[in-house]
């Protein structure tokens, strides 16, 4: 008898028909048919380097270059696929009595940060309750009681908006699944219009403003009322309690990093003690407490900027890999030959390479923005440099080598009405001023975790949900996917598609907490602090003989940067960390704004709200005898 005959396999298309399809797919922009399918090709050698700009070129554009095709898988539609078993919701054991009154987590329940942590102005390890702040809003100018009016609520403890639930929890079950929020029984979610943040106040009128070199981050003062008392809080910080040289620490070097309070730490530490799980894949208790401790941080991050949803923030490594996600996932799908980009003299190179590697990819342009003579953008010409083939506009909110505050609003306003998407950088901005995204009106913003108190290789990018949606993913594997087969993969929608691979996690928790103590001070009130003192320390070195400051523009944060006659700006550097005084020397990787001054280097003093006048005074005296060499031995 013979055996039946086998059914026949299915017909697949061959391996290379579907790599073509995904090619078409990729290349294809929101809109467009896919073209016909092209082969990636890479490079046999590296680059001429004549394919480089010469460094010499800081206004011009990077030279063309024949279009290259990206590489990548397609951009399909995003499809979240629910675990099979939900995380379920796993009281955490008792922590040690000093850790007791836990907050609960907005996710799940669980405990989002560890209790009994300094509070602003208490000593290290100690728990200290909360003292209010002797800031008297009334007291203000009434134009800094109108500026202080737009901050939104988020910043003065507004409680955590919760988004509605994105599917229906199975029986019995709280807690969460990866991507959906599910309430537990008897919990009620709040109303859409209490979800969507309170419509803004128009701008003050701050015209007016005192000329000269004092810089007008927000308004004068004067010295009758002092927010809050930067000696207590700088108790916070352990590692400002040390000696160098023999001398006590006086950290002025803020916009390179900012110390971290005892609340990070412990943060880190508690983190790493009590919940340390890969996050999102796992029904186990820990998986789940570290998946609300990270699911949380990225809550107070959206809080923080005042974003519309959780899904808006990324979390990445940094300000730098951040710009370079956004001009490799944006950038190569959005621009092409002829389009141009702008950016400012002003950048911070990581705000310049990644542009300048486009263009040279693409054969686009770059247009730079020039600043005056106090550097400060020069916005006629900046408008002159914007039109349809604008197609993103990428800027710096302070610059970290003159320290000026540039009108990101006004300049976003501007490139939007030539059709232009918008990247603010805000490296150096977020740990000076309160910061509304929505108000900004940018599609992106990015900063990093270590400038504002938190940890190092953690950061984020802000997207604007409809600007994300039509992004593909700039890495692949792990967390990013919805399904995988060997014939195509399906990817999760923003922000797990762009956090391919186990992320930083106990960093993320710990800008989480980092935002929380700056919160708990008041982003207005550090603002306040840190106007005035910029002022005094203006002033207090225009003193020293033979100081110029470099970069004068009437609105200014945090940076002091200076050349000394006579004297190199490295071994200015040096003599000053013998008074146990940390500044930078250097270029700040921001060569192109301090050639546009003559100079290759200057000395960068930096502030933070736990520097003190006293800092200031020490650094003028150290100055001033550097400056008629007594003591010191240059060279």
């Amino acid at each position: 008898m013979s055996s039946p005959t086998p059914p026949s396999p299915p017909s697949w298309p061959a391996p290379d028909v579907i790599a073509q399809l995904a090619n078409a797919l990729f290349q294809a922009g929101p809109g467009e048919p896919p073209g016909l399918p092209l082969a990636p090709t890479l490079p046999a050698s590296p680059p001429s380097p004549t394919v480089v700009p010469a460094s010499s070129v800081v206004t011009s554009v990077a030279p063309l270059a024949p279009a290259q095709p990206p590489v990548g898988p397609p951009d399909l539609p995003p499809v979240t696929i629910p675990s099979v078993v939900p995380t379920p919701t796993i009281p955490p054991p008792t922590p040690p009595a000093a850790l007791a009154g836990t907050v609960p987590s907005p996710v799940s329940g669980s405990p989002a940060s560890p209790p009994g942590l300094p509070q602003p102005g208490g000593s290290p390890g100690v728990f200290l309750p909360p003292v209010p702040s002797p800031f008297d809003i009334g007291a203000l100018p009434q134009s800094l009681r109108d500026l202080l009016a737009l901050v939104p609520p988020d910043h003065a403890g507004r409680p955590p908006a919760v988004e509605p639930p994105a599917a229906a929890a199975p029986a019995g079950l709280g807690g969460t699944v990866p991507g959906i929020y599910f309430p537990r029984d008897g919990e009620t979610l709040p109303a859409a219009n209490e979800v969507l943040a309170p419509p803004r106040a128009p701008a003050p009128d701050l015209g007016g403003l005192t000329p000269g070199l004092r810089p007008e981050l927000v308004p004068d003062l004067g010295t009758s009322h002092r927010p809050f008392d930067a000696g207590s809080v700088k108790r916070d910080f352990p590692i400002l309690q040390q000696q160098v040289h023999g001398k006590p620490l006086i950290w002025l070097d803020n916009a390179a990093t900012t110390q971290k309070p005892q609340a990070v730490i412990d943060r880190l530490s508690h983190f790493y003690e009590y919940e340390n799980s890969n996050i999102h894949r796992a029904a186990h208790t820990l998986a789940a407490r570290a998946t609300d401790a990270y699911e949380s941080a990225r809550e107070k991050v959206r809080r923080f900027l005042n974003a519309g949803s959780t899904k808006d923030i990324v979390f990445v490594r940094g300000t730098t890999e951040a710009i370079n996600l956004v001009a490799q996932a944006w950038g190569r799908r959005n621009v092409k030959a002829g389009d141009e980009i702008v950016i400012t003299w002003l950048e911070h190179h990581a705000n310049i390479v990644p542009w300048q590697m486009l263009c040279a990819e693409v054969g686009a342009r770059l247009r730079v923005a020039p600043v005056d003579d106090t550097g400060q953008v020069i916005l006629e010409e900046y408008e002159k440099l914007l039109s349809p083939r604008t197609r993103i506009v990428s800027i710096t909110q302070v610059s970290n080598a003159l320290g000026t505050v540039v009108p990101v609003r006004e300049m976003t306003a501007m490139a939007k009405r030539h059709g232009a998407t918008v990247l603010v950088d805000g490296a150096q901005s977020v740990s000076h001023m309160p910061t509304d995204v929505q108000a900004i009106g940018c599609d992106f913003f990015v900063f990093s975790g270590h400038k504002v108190f938190g940890p190092t290789g953690i950061g984020v990018v802000y997207g604007r949900p409809d600007v994300l949606a039509h992004m593909p993913p700039w890495q692949g594997g792990g967390n990013m996917i919805a399904d995988v087969t060997f014939e195509k993969t399906v990817y999760q929608g923003p922000p797990e598609r762009f956090e391919a691979g186990t992320g930083n996690i106990a960093d993320a928790v710990g800008l989480g907490a980092a935002i929380d103590y700056v919160e708990a001070i008041g982003m207005p009130v550090i603002a306040a602090y840190e106007h005035e003192l910029l002022v005094y320390a203006t002033e207090t070195m225009l003193a020293v003989p033979g100081l110029k400051l470099i970069g004068t523009a009437k609105e200014k944060a945090s940076v002091l940067s200076f050349v000394l006659d006579g004297c190199r700006t490295q071994d200015v550097g040096v003599a000053l960390d013998r008074e146990g005084i940390a500044v930078r020397a250097g270029h700040h990787c921001a060569q192109p704004i301090l050639r546009r001054f003559g100079l290759e280097t200057t000395v960068r003093p930096s502030l933070a709200f736990y520097n003190t006048r006293e800092d200031v005074d020490a650094l003028v005296t150290a100055l001033q005898r550097i400056q008629s060499g007594r003591g010191y031995r240059l060279g």
